[in-house]
């Protein structure tokens, strides 16, 4: 079992340069976890692939139904103290304390690309290609 933030949900689910080792690290554990907040995140997303033409509106609507389906059984709900606490202790968001909570309290690793989630909490957050290539 990983935490996933929303950047590695989209290279799985979206077309990029990362896709791959998204792919990868599905395959190499499936058993993805998320705030409840990856929803919002992950529609934001779409929303701007929309704006900026690289998606249709059913596209989007597609990729969003195929991601939750995946996710709908292993979403969490974090509480306020764990995630500002991080906050305190970090120059990270709210939004990504979120990921980096869950992970803390569900004691597995979380994986990103976030540079400032890796830098601040190495202990926990594992870059994506490094997690593939272990």
């Amino acid at each position: 079992m990983i935490v996933v933030d929303t950047n590695i949900i989209c290279y799985r689910y979206m077309a990029s340069r990362h896709s791959e080792a998204a792919n990868a690290a599905w395959a190499r554990d499936s058993h993805w976890i998320v705030p409840f907040l990856w929803r919002s995140e992950f529609r934001n997303v779409l929303a701007g692939a929309m704006r900026r033409r690289s998606i249709t509106v059913e596209s989007a609507i597609e990729i969003a139904n195929l991601a939750e389906a995946a996710l709908a059984e292993n979403e969490f709900s974090i509480s306020a103290s764990a995630v500002l606490q991080l906050v305190s202790q970090s120059g990270c968001s709210a939004y990504d304390c979120e990921f980096v909570a869950l992970a803390r309290e569900q004691k597995v690793p979380l994986i990103t690309g976030d540079r400032r989630i890796l830098h601040d909490f190495p202990k926990l957050a594992i870059p994506l290609d490094e997690f593939v290539r272990r």
